[in-house]
């Protein structure tokens, strides 16, 4: 089986979003998260978005750990 390694240049497109380095930090400058507030229940996700990414957290998908980094860089 072949398993296939996400960065989050490939979350960003998953998600919809430009996913080219610039646009990556730029997304990351302008959404910040406070701590008590989950990734996938930030405002700035459509329903698509925010379902995506609690469905990939809770079954531990395959996009799970570039998931968590990206939560970690919005804090």
């Amino acid at each position: 089986m072949l398993l296939a390694t996400q960065t989050l240049a490939t979350l960003f497109a998953q998600l919809g979003l430009e996913n080219d380095e610039l646009s990556i930090k730029r997304f990351i400058h302008q959404h910040k998260l406070e701590a008590s507030v989950l990734l996938f229940e930030a405002p700035f996700w459509n329903k698509s978005q925010a379902r995506f990414l609690q469905e990939s957290i809770y079954e531990d998908a395959d996009w799970a750990e570039v998931i968590d980094h990206f939560d970690t860089m919005l804090r």
